[in-house]
Formats: C-alpha cells, structure tokens, sequence
C-alpha cells in the first residue's frame, strides 16, 4: 500500500496536471492534499489562473457546491480530480453556458434547476452533450441528465438525432442496456434523463490499468455482447460501440452499454444517403469507415476491438490521423493479441481474429451467438476441468496431426512398409517362377506337365506369415490412431488452462 506523502512536493503537482504521475504516487498525492491547505492552493494555483477560477466560481457555486467542494472528506480527491480534468478540457466553456441557463433553485446545495430536477455536479461530456448529477425529489433518486451540447441545439437535425437516442434506448430492456427515465425536447437545452450510474467506464479503467484478466474480458464482453442482442432484436445498431461507452459499475460492476446517440434503425437509410460517417474512428467496421450500408455485424466487429484492447491495453487500430486510421481498419491487420501481451489464451486470440474478418460474412453472424459462446469460455476459465472450450474456440485437428509420431518412429514405420512390400514382392515372383518354369532350349521338344518336377506350394507358409504381419501392423496402426487422439485432446486442454 503506498504511504501518503510527509512533506509538500511541487514536482508531484505538477506531475499529476501532465498526468505523468503513476498510480500509487497519485494516491499518496491526494492523501497529502486532504491535509495540506498550502499543497491544495498550490495546485489550484498550477491548474488554471485567477479569472478562470473566478469564472467557475460564479457558476458553479463553489462554496455550496457538493460535487466541488474543498473540504477534506472521503471523496474529495476523486470529486477534485474530476473538476480539474473538466477544467482542461475544450468542452469547459459549454459546461459553464449549460450551467448559466439552469433554473434558479431554493437549495443551496444544487446548482440550478432543469426540468424539476435539482441539478448537483457535472459528471462529464462527450460528442454530443454534458452529462449533469442531479436529484428527483419526488422520487427521491439521483439521476443523470444528459444535454445536448450548446452548439448544437440550434441545429434541427443534431435535435433529431438527439431524439432518436432516448426512442432507441428505450425501446431496449435489458440489464446490461442503459434505460431512459423521461426526456424533453421543447425548450432551449433538450435533455434526457437516465440512472446515474456509480462507477467507471472501460475507458477509464483501460486508462488506469491497462490489460485485464482474461476472466474480467470475458464477463465484460459477454455482458456487452448481450446488450448488443438486445438492442439488435428491436432493429438497432449502436454504431458507437467503444469502451467509453461502456459502463462499469461499483461492487459487483454490472456492465452497462450507454450512449445511443449514433443508433439507427436497421432499415433508416438517411444516414447513408447523407454520405456521413458517424462513430469513433478507432472502433469502427471497415463497412462504416468506408461510410457503406451497416448491419448488426458492424457492432460485433466493434466489439472485437473492444475485447483487443481489453486485451492489450490499446485500440488494434492506431495512425497519426483519423484518415490514416480508417485506412488501417479497411486494409490491414491489427497486430497479434499475444504478441502484445503472452499471458492471453490463444483461442482468445483466434475470437478476436473471427470478429475482425474485414468481409462480415466471415464474423460470427449474431451478437447472441457471442454471447452465448462467451458465456461458455468464462464458465471454462473459471472450472477448466470440469468444463470444457466451447466447440466455435477450440482449434480444428487435421487427422495427420493425430499420430505423434516422432522422427525415429517414422523411419521404423517405413522400414516395416517396404519390408512388407520386399515379402510380397518375393512372394508373387517365386510364384510364377514355379507355375511357369523357363524352358530348357537344348531339349526340342516341350515337356509333357505331368512330367514337370513340379514344387509342392502347399508347404509354402510365406503368404500366410505376411497376412499375420499385415493384420498386426493394422491393429498398431489402429492403436496409434486412438492414442494420438488422446494425446492431442489433452494437449489442447493444457493449451486452454
């Protein structure tokens, strides 16, 4: 366990704004920062100038504000960490414009107002809008309300497709599929209300951790595949599918697949008469890179990739440009999962490869099959020998690859074959020789064949001798084979632990 830091440490500040610092030290920094009011200025000080703390003060309350307050409490540090990392980035100016159109409130507690809900804290944003925390009293929940962004709440189609996210999420129930609690798309700032949910996305935990255990990749990807099932039986493809969009939940972390706003309905064809490309670039099919016709199977390579990178720490698809990227996805193959990290089974591997066949009629066909057949391998990982890989993993067994048989079991093996052949050989030409013998030409006239000396072949016990050799080497043969299969299943079963 790191220990919290005895003295102040400038270095560690700013280490932890360039996010350069490593995990354990960024803990002790915010043991640190609990108790020291010097360190805390100090990095408030690093983090953004006087008007720019003036200006996030005036709207977001700072001194009645829960989510940002500076006290010293159990979850400062996370709640801190937060508000610095919305500071840096480019959307902090729409946050402070959606914050400034709230409602006033009676609490002083909450920030503002939005549609009779009490709004607390920001949770983040993203593409198309600003996530807020806030509290239905009449309910007696907290709640995420989801904006639309500023500067497209202007525009009618950007309102559409908005709308259209809250009608495809919640026409899907299903555990691991994010549900929308109520939406509104009248007034200045359309939104849309959903669970607020404790915990991390993908994302963040890829960011923080890098790989995963085998085990976590298979309970993720099972439960996102089965969402996917969901979404897919009522006509929808999520055309976003990327672990920022999959979220974790605290304890037993049920995995929650959010974020409909690229959803379509399997027979909308205005996205591809618009000739847009909508979704993240690294986590695209090559069918949506190259902006053509989509189906169910665009999300189940997306879901390849999300397993890759589950896998590796890294997208599978990376260039110096967006463009660059959707070549890479189009034309090339990523990099091999246990080339990057060895510690992943290889049929893992070969599951992945499957999901990123580049034409979709190589993949697995249905987000069910996948989550049928990743519910199989968790359950192998956890009893590997009780139970056994799923057949779609395991590796297929050419019939020659049944006989182990070593170099000097091979020469032996061919000796005995040409021996066998030599016999035969002798046999059939002995044989002959006796039933026709060659004639003498010094005699002119033929002999009579009843005064041939003819050799008695009754006694002759060479071809019954060769028929008992070939009949055993047949039964070892046969021996061989089964052997083989044995030693070749359990060689795939140690390949699977």
């Amino acid at each position: 366990m790191p220990k919290s830091l005895t003295t102040c440490n400038e270095t560690s500040i700013e280490a932890y704004l360039t996010e350069s610092l490593d995990n354990d030290s960024v803990t002790a920094l915010m043991e640190h920062l609990q108790s020291c009011l010097q360190c805390r200025e100090r990095m408030e000080s690093s983090a953004a100038d006087r008007a720019t703390w003036s200006d996030a003060e005036e709207f977001l309350r700072m001194d009645d504000c829960n989510v940002c307050e500076f006290q010293p409490a159990t979850s400062w540090s996370s709640e801190f960490d937060e508000f610095v990392s919305v500071q840096r980035t480019e959307s902090s100016a729409e946050i402070l414009q959606v914050l400034s159109q709230l409602d006033p409130t009676d609490d002083p507690q909450m920030l503002g107002r939005l549609g009779g809900y009490e709004v607390s804290g920001v949770v983040g944003s993203g593409g198309m809008g600003i996530v807020l925390k806030a509290f239905d009293r009449p309910l007696d929940r907290i709640v995420a309300i989801k904006v639309l962004a500023p500067r497209l709440a202007s525009s009618g189609a950007a309102r559409l497709r908005f709308a259209r996210e809250a009608k495809a999420a919640a026409t899907v129930l299903h555990p691991n599929v994010i549900v929308i609690h109520g939406v509104s798309n009248d007034g200045a700032m359309p939104f849309l209300v959903m669970p607020y949910l404790r915990g991390e996305s993908l994302q963040r935990r890829l960011d923080r951790q890098g790989s995963l255990p085998t085990e976590d990749i298979l309970r993720i990807a099972q439960q996102v595949a089965a969402g996917l099932a969901a979404a897919h039986g009522q006509g929808l493809i999520h055309r976003d599918i990327k672990p920022a969009n999959i979220m974790l939940e605290d304890g037993v972390e049920r995995v929650t697949l959010t974020d409909f706003g690229l959803a379509r309905a399997v027979d909308d064809a205005s996205m591809t008469q618009s000739g847009v490309v909508a979704g993240t670039p690294q986590y695209m099919s090559p069918e949506q890179a190259r902006g053509d016709n989509l189906d169910a199977r665009s999300d189940l390579f997306s879901l390849g990739s999300v397993i890759y990178a589950m896998c590796t720490g890294r997208p599978p698809f990376r260039a110096d440009s967006s463009y660059g990227t959707l070549r890479r996805i189009t034309d090339t193959e990523p990099r091999p999962i246990r080339e990057v990290n060895s510690s992943i089974p290889e049929w893992l591997e070969r599951f992945v490869q499957r999901l990123h066949a580049k034409p979709k009629e190589e993949r697995i066909q249905t987000a069910e099959q996948v989550a049928a057949v990743l519910q199989k391998c968790l359950a192998h990982v956890q009893q590997p020998m009780a139970l056994e890989l799923p057949e779609e993993c395991r590796m297929p067994v050419r019939r020659w690859e049944l006989w182990p048989i070593s170099l000097k079991s091979a020469r032996k093996l061919a000796t005995i074959i040409l021996s066998c052949m030599a016999i035969a050989g002798v046999y059939f030409v002995g044989k002959s020789l006796f039933t026709n013998p060659v004639p003498d030409a010094s005699h002119a006239a033929p002999q009579s064949p009843t005064t041939t000396n003819d050799k008695d072949l009754s006694t002759l016990s060479d071809w019954d001798s060769i028929q008992v050799d070939i009949e055993a080497f047949e039964k070892e043969i046969n021996s061989s084979e089964a052997d083989g299969q044995r030693l070749w299943t359990r060689k795939l079963e140690a390949k699977a632990q």
